[in-house]
C-alpha cells in the first residue's frame, strides 16, 4: 500500500495545491506542518526571523488548513520540533513510502530539505514540486535558470505573451480512510513561540486574518464586491486604508492562496467587466514576483551577500544609533518615520514606503542594505524571501534595477501625501 505524506511549508491551501494533489493519489494520506522554531529565534542582528504579526497570521492560517484538512479527510499533524526530527517519526510510525512538498531553494531552506533527506530511509521517495510560480518553470522560454535575464522587462516581455499560465487545480476529493489515524499536535499559541502578543491597531490597512477563505473572500471584495480592479493601476501607490491596493501579498506569501488563482479572476473579471491597463497591471506585479523568484533561482545565496548579485562593493557599516532612529521611526525625515512607524505597529507598509524606506537607510543613511532587509523579514506580514530580499537589492544598487534610482523622501510625500494626511495619522500624538 502506498502512504504518502505532504509536508507542508508556504503552500498553505488545499486548493490549486500541486503537491498535495500528487500525494493525494496515495491509498492514504496524511499532512504535516512543523512550526520550525529555528524560524522563532533572533537573525545574526537581533531580529526575530518571524515577527508577532506574521506569526499570528501563520496561526490563523494554519488553524484554517487544519479545517480544511480535515473536511477531506486528510489528519493534519502539528509539531513545534525540527522537520527533520518530526518527518522521520511519522514515516516510521505510519509507514510512509513517498513523500511531497512544495520545492523551496533558498539558503535556510534548503538546508532543512538537504537534512531530512539524510535522515530518511533509502526506500522513501521525495518529490518537491515547483508551485509558487504564475509561470512553470517547465514554460519558461528559458533553456535553463541561467538564462534568466537580469532585467525584468526583458524577463515580462519573453513570457507575458507566449507562456501559458496553467489552469488551477480542484481541491482534492473527499478521503474515506480518515480513521486509519487521528491528527496528532495542538496548534501554538504566540507565547509558545515566544512572542507577545499586542493590541491590534485600528489605523491599520491591513485588518485582515489568515486562511485560504479569507484570501479569496479579499479576492472576491476587491474585485467584485468594491470593485476596485478597474482602478487598481491608478491607487496602487497610496498610502491610506484597505482600498488603495490589493492587499493580496500575505496569502501569497505564505501560499494561502495562489499566483494563478488571482491570474485566472483577473482574465474573468476582463471577460466580464472590463479590461484596461489596470487590469494588466494587477497580472504585471505578479510577474515582478515570478521574477524574484527566478533572480533567486539563478543567483542562489548571491541574494544574501553584501555586493548582492552584482559583487558590488558595499558599505557593510551599522550604526546602532541609526538603526533605532530608522526603526523608530525618529528620523530627519517625517515621510520615512510615518511609513516606519506604520511597519512596527501593524507589520504593513505601502510599497510607495517599503521603496522610500529601503532608499532611505541605504543611501540617504549609508547603511548596510542587509540589515534592513533582515528587520522587514522580521516585521513584515507578507514576508516572502525572493521578493523581499530581491527588492532590498534593487533599491540599493546591488540588484537587478540597471539605473540606480535614489528616491528623494521630500518629493515622494509631496507626490504621494500632498496633504500630510497619511503623515498626521502615524506621527500626530494618539492614545495607541
Amino acid at each position: 500500500m502506498k502512504n504518502s505524506l505532504h509536508w507542508f511549508r508556504n503552500d498553505l491551501r488545499v486548493a490549486d495545491n500541486a503537491s498535495l494533489s500528487a500525494a493525494c493519489k496515495g491509498e492514504r494520506v496524511l499532512a504535516v506542518y512543523c512550526f520550525d522554531p529555528r524560524n522563532f529565534e533572533n537573525d545574526p542582528y537581533g531580529f526575530p526571523r518571524t515577527g508577532k504579526f506574521r506569526a499570528q497570521f501563520l496561526l490563523e492560517t494554519v488553524t484554517a488548513l487544519k479545517q480544511a484538512l480535515s473536511a477531506l479527510g486528510i489528519p493534519l499533524f502539528i509539531s513545534l520540533d525540527l522537520p527533520e526530527n518530526t518527518i522521520p517519526n511519522l514515516v516510521k510510525r505510519f509507514g510512509v513510502t513517498e513523500i511531497h512538498t512544495q520545492k523551496e531553494w533558498t539558503r535556510d531552506e534548503r538546508v532543512v530539505a538537504q537534512t531530512l533527506l539524510k535522515a530518511l530511509p533509502e526506500n522513501v521517495r521525495v518529490f518537491g514540486h515547483y508551485d509558487q510560480f504564475l509561470f512553470h518553470p517547465r514554460d519558461i522560454p528559458f533553456s535553463d535558470f541561467s538564462q534568466i535575464p537580469e532585467v525584468f522587462t526583458r524577463f515580462r516581455k519573453a513570457c507575458e505573451k507566449t507562456v501559458p499560465v496553467r489552469a488551477c487545480l480542484p481541491v482534492p476529493e473527499k478521503r474515506h480512510e480518515s480513521e486509519w489515524v487521528a491528527p496528532e499536535g495542538e496548534i501554538p499559541t504566540l507565547k509558545q513561540l515566544g512572542l507577545e502578543p499586542g493590541p491590534n491597531d485600528p489605523r491599520s490597512a491591513f485588518p485582515f486574518q489568515g486562511g485560504s477563505r479569507e484570501g479569496l473572500q479579499r479576492v472576491t471584495s476587491y474585485f467584485w464586491e468594491q470593485d476596485r480592479l478597474r482602478y487598481y493601476k491608478k491607487t496602487r501607490n497610496g498610502l491610506l486604508g484597505t482600498a488603495y491596493s490589493s492587499k493580496f501579498s500575505p496569502w501569497l506569501a505564505n501560499g494561502s492562496l495562489s499566483a494563478r488563482t488571482i491570474y485566472h479572476q483577473v482574465r474573468l473579471y476582463e471577460k466580464e467587466v472590463i479590461k484596461n491597463q489596470d487590469t494588466y497591471w494587477m497580472i504585471f506585479e505578479l510577474i515582478w514576483r515570478d521574477y524574484f523568484k527566478y533572480v533567486s533561482l539563478k543567483h542562489g545565496d548571491l541574494i544574501f551577500h553584501p555586493g548582492g548579485i552584482r559583487h558590488s562593493s558595499w558599505n557593510k557599516d551599522c550604526s546602532p544609533a541609526l538603526l533605532d532612529q530608522w526603526i523608530s521611526g525618529q528620523t530627519k525625515n517625517d515621510f520615512i518615520n510615518a511609513n516606519m512607524k506604520e511597519i512596527a505597529q501593524t507589520g504593513w507598509m505601502s510599497n510607495r514606503g517599503r521603496q522610500n524606506a529601503a532608499s532611505y537607510w541605504t543611501h540617504h543613511l549609508k547603511q548596510d542594505w542587509r540589515v534592513g532587509a533582515a528587520y522587514f523579514e522580521s516585521v513584515l506580514l507578507d514576508y516572502d524571501v525572493h521578493s523581499n530580499w530581491g527588492n532590498w537589492m534593487y533599491n540599493s544598487g546591488v540588484g537587478n534595477d540597471p539605473r540606480d534610482r535614489v528616491f528623494n523622501p521630500d518629493l515622494q510625500a509631496k507626490r504621494y501625501d500632498p496633504q500630510g494626511h497619511y503623515r498626521r495619522l502615524w506621527l500626530e500624538p494618539t492614545l495607541f
